[in-house]
């Protein structure tokens, strides 16, 4: 079967259109992901580009050469300029459109626009430059765990590989120049596979933006609001699951002694910053724990049971670097956390919770801003 170029490029006209429209819409939903719209552009713009390439013979060539092949290079920086925005980057015109406007510039020389070969090699590189610019994007990105992140990269690394490839051919097979010089097999091959890339590049960058607000959405429904630690249910949740793989782990419980005095006396927004500062605090000197809000100015800490003089310490740093937090501002802001330790390998996170309960209210009734270890369990037990 012998696929007409001119046919292909209509189709893709009209499938990257529809894709433009389609990126255009979701932004319209989701306003707070402006590379949807950048997307959505840079599809319109390939889009109309290819309708160009289409009338080639049938327009001017100033339209069907110059201009179209324009708003397809212009249609690769968006893409690349979309990407970066998805991954919170700067978007920097100058590089978007560079390439653009190189090309203009160089059709304004006589030998350039004269020579079919140079033209087509000069887009074809601009256009892999873009693509793989764009993969390495997203995978430079990796470490937001998105399903879709690794393959989106794969297949934007292939298409900059089909461009790629127009660069060789063009010197080994080189294009005459008729009605339509693009009407040659291999043209028309990359073509076809240039249409199949852009529906499934445009696919993957929909499911990144799914997935990414799928994966916020979790995070929001298992971290504390305030303090960006793990709320009462992610934090049993991952404690269960530790437990049950029989990990040795040391559960400290901390509250903050006298809270509803700060809050009384210097306001709310001062008692929530506290509780800000004791999170930043607890990450900061248990980095590898798993830290939970269980309520109000409770916390829980997880770490890896290294015995039991080992796990005081740890605990008795955090209380300790606690009370010496100090506001010039508020010289009379005086703070203290009483924590109580318990240590299990294995087995049932309600008794060990119960445990480390007991020995926080036994912290609380000798005074106060200490640390008390629950008793060991027996060996028979």
């Amino acid at each position: 079967m012998r696929l007409d170029i001119t046919t292909l490029l209509i189709v893709t006209f009209v499938l990257t259109l529809m894709v433009g429209g389609l990126f255009l819409f979701a932004w319209r939903q989701q306003r707070g992901t402006p590379a949807l719209l950048i997307w959505g552009l840079a599809h319109i713009l390939g889009a109309l580009g290819s309708a160009g390439l289409a009338l080639r013979g049938l327009i001017p060539d100033a339209i069907s050469i110059v201009v179209s092949n324009a708003a397809v290079l212009s249609a690769y920086g968006l893409i690349w300029s979309g990407v970066e925005a998805f991954e919170g980057r700067r978007v920097r015109p100058l590089l978007t459109f560079g390439g653009v406007i190189a090309w203009l510039v160089l059709c304004c020389v006589p030998a350039f626009y004269a020579t079919i070969e140079a033209r087509v090699i000069f887009a074809s590189a601009l256009a892999t430059a873009y693509c793989t610019a764009a993969a390495l994007a997203i995978r430079a990105g990796r470490a937001e765990p998105l399903p879709s992140r690794t393959a989106t990269a794969v297949v934007l690394a292939a298409y900059a590989a089909c461009y790629a490839a127009r660069i060789p051919a063009t010197l080994l097979v080189p294009l005459r120049e008729t009605r339509n010089p693009l009407q040659s097999e291999w043209v028309t091959g990359l073509c076809f596979a240039a249409m199949l890339f852009t529906l499934a590049i445009a696919f993957g960058f929909i499911a990144l933006v799914k997935e990414r607000a799928e994966h916020r959405q979790r995070i929001a429904a298992s971290t504390d609001a305030l303090t960006g630690v793990a709320n009462r249910r992610a934090f049993v949740a991952e404690a269960e699951e530790r437990l049950a793989r029989g990990e040795p782990v040391a559960l400290l419980l901390f509250d903050l002694d006298h809270f509803k005095v700060v809050n009384d006396t210097h306001g709310h927004a001062v008692g929530d910053a506290v509780l800000v500062a004791f999170c930043a605090l607890a990450r900061a000197l248990l980095p590898e724990a798993a830290i939970g809000r269980l309520g109000g100015e409770e916390f829980a800490c997880l770490i890896g049971d290294d015995g039991p003089a080992a796990v005081l310490a740890r605990a008795e740093r955090v209380r300790r670097a606690f009370a010496t937090l100090a506001l010039p501002e508020l010289p009379g802001l005086r703070l203290a956390a009483s924590a109580g330790v318990a240590r299990a390998a294995g087995g049932d996170f309600d008794a060990l919770m119960r445990r480390a309960d007991q020995a926080l209210y036994a912290a609380k009734r000798s005074g106060r801003d200490r640390v008390v270890a629950a008793a060991p369990l027996p060996r028979a037990a």
